[in-house]
């Protein structure tokens, strides 16, 4: 491969994460208005609309869908969210209080033991502190960083809504204006690769959906039987995180169960650590096989492309890595990256 090949890939797997981050609402909106493009179809052949008119009324409806839904469970799940978090300070003042409790009865408990094992019972209870502490800070700190990035939602949701209609409008004359960078007898074949790129991705978004929305139903069903408080806004927050390969549902219901454990609530500890199991075994069975059958690759390729692209670029990689297999093998389909090894 020569070097400036090497150097194309290099910048076009740049620009790809770029668009994952920065580019996010256009992206976002790119493939709202891809799915909307049979719809304006309709409306051109059918109703006679010119193209204008037809991506004004489909982005219009997609808006109204949208925001009806945001206005039927949003409502819902932020008040969850708003009375959970405003009696976390009560949940961690009586995990002080407990912390307290353990500590005097550690110190009547150290009289009687012998010094080796009253200096491990110490150290125990100074990291369980330390622990309880660190959870504290940390939660608090979630809290405020949810709160400071409201602004950035509602500019990125406004953003959003405005490009779905702007890419509506223009989405052939873009692809149009893409084909014109290749050559003549080179079209043909890029063409196909944005018809098999296009057919991947959004069987790879529907998969993600798919995906969590099992998630969401398996956490809000075991909250229910759990008799859990806020059971839609926990479920919500358990789907957002699941995102992190391998352990991400970990880090909500482990030290929530190890803290009900801790304070003697043993059936609702154990049973959030049951359904942490059964949500990760759900996922890493599942996730790999749904992947593979709905962007065209195999689900071991699926599997490494999401765990090498979390671990090179973050949670960005998770997406970023079944993405680059994805135009890998539209492009292989096309008749591109043909070249063989020869010994």
């Amino acid at each position: 491969m020569s070097v400036k090949a090497i150097l194309s890939i290099a910048v076009a797997l740049l620009l790809l994460y770029l668009i994952f981050t920065v580019g996010a609402p256009f992206l976002l909106a790119l493939v709202i208005a891809i799915f909307l493009e049979p719809l304006n179809k309709l409306f051109m052949q059918k109703f006679k609309m010119n193209r204008l008119f037809a991506a004004t009324l489909s982005s219009s409806l997609f808006t109204l869908i949208l925001l009806g839904a945001i206005a039927l469970l949003g409502v819902k799940i932020v008040a969850e969210l708003i009375a959970f978090f405003q009696k976390v300070p009560l949940y961690f003042d009586n995990a002080s209080s407990y912390v307290d409790q353990l500590m005097q009865n550690a110190n009547l408990l150290y009289e009687n033991l012998p010094p080796d094992a009253a200096a491990a019972l110490e150290e125990w209870v100074s990291s369980l502190t330390s622990t309880i502490t660190q959870m504290a800070g940390s939660l608090s700190k979630s809290v405020v960083s949810i709160a400071s990035t409201l602004p950035g939602m509602f500019i990125f949701f406004i953003v959003f809504l405005v490009a779905v209609y702007m890419f509506s409008f223009s989405l052939n004359t873009m692809k149009q204006s893409f084909l014109s960078f290749f050559e003549e007898k080179s079209r043909p074949q890029v063409d196909q690769v944005l018809t098999n790129l296009k057919k991947s991705i959004f069987g790879f978004i529907r998969s993600q959906f798919i995906l969590s929305a099992l998630t969401y139903i398996i956490s809000f069903v075991g909250l229910l039987i759990l008799g859990v408080k806020f059971p839609m806004a926990i479920a919500l927050l358990i789907i957002v995180v699941d995102i992190l390969p391998i352990l991400g549902t970990g880090s909500v219901l482990v030290p929530w169960a190890a803290f009900l454990l801790l304070t003697g609530d043993n059936y609702t500890g154990i049973g959030l650590l049951v359904l942490f199991l059964v949500i990760t075994v759900f996922r890493r069975i599942v996730e790999p096989k749904i992947l593979g059958d709905s962007i065209g690759i195999g689900a071991l390729s699926a599997l490494i492309s999401l765990y090498v692209g979390f671990k090179l670029v973050g949670v960005v990689g998770v997406f970023l890595g079944p993405l680059v297999v994805i135009i890998y093998m539209a492009a292989r389909q096309a008749g591109l990256f043909q070249t063989k090894i020869k010994l």
